[in-house]
């Protein structure tokens, strides 16, 4: 089973992002969760959102898991929650950050040794979207970093679920921004 675990600020897109996903994955005949946890329901409280994944019934419904992957959305929840919480020693880490990677590691030291891939969502989003909705670029970093899915097929299901409720403006500026995380994740 592959277990990806978003952190986020409400109202930054994780539980969009996860369930999008969830949409997207259901399509290919596998089985999917998508679910989220909230602290406070305020726009800007910490939160975390999940995502299950396999071939087989999933049974389990609880919000503990092993992630194979942490989504870190909001850059500043490196440094005050745990996202290392139950990590296994193959989990990898896409980080939004603005700092380079070297950078990241001197001020969060705990992170040394860990696999982790880092791009700057919000700035992607903001150039894109003009928004700092930075779910759908990290979705595409996901693409690129696991492998789940081919970018190509990603883009063309997830324009299906995003043309449920989006305008074509805001769904081309989420392909764009998707594609452009997919290049530039390190």
């Amino acid at each position: 089973m592959l277990e990806i675990r978003w952190h986020s600020r409400a109202g930054q897109g994780a539980v969009t992002g996860a369930k999008g996903l969830a949409d997207v994955v259901a399509g290919t005949g596998k089985e999917v969760q998508a679910f989220a946890f909230y602290g406070s329901a305020k726009r800007g409280a910490a939160m975390t959102a999940y995502n299950r994944i396999d071939s087989e019934p999933i049974l389990n419904h609880e919000k503990f898991m092993n992630p194979d992957y942490v989504l870190v959305i909001d850059p500043g929840l490196v440094f005050i929650t745990d996202i290392c919480e139950h990590e296994k020693p193959t989990t990898q880490y896409i980080i939004t950050t603005h700092l380079s990677k070297d950078e990241l590691l001197e001020k969060k030291p705990q992170l040394q040794g860990k696999k982790i891939h880092t791009l700057d969502c919000i700035k992607i989003s903001l150039q894109e979207l003009g928004k700092p909705i930075p779910n759908a670029p990290m979705l595409g970093a996901l693409m690129k970093v696991s492998g789940i899915l081919e970018l190509e097929f990603f883009l063309k299901a997830f324009t299906k679920v995003l043309g449920k409720k989006l305008p074509q403006k805001v769904i081309d500026g989420n392909m764009v921004a998707i594609r452009r995380a997919y290049d530039e994740v390190q």
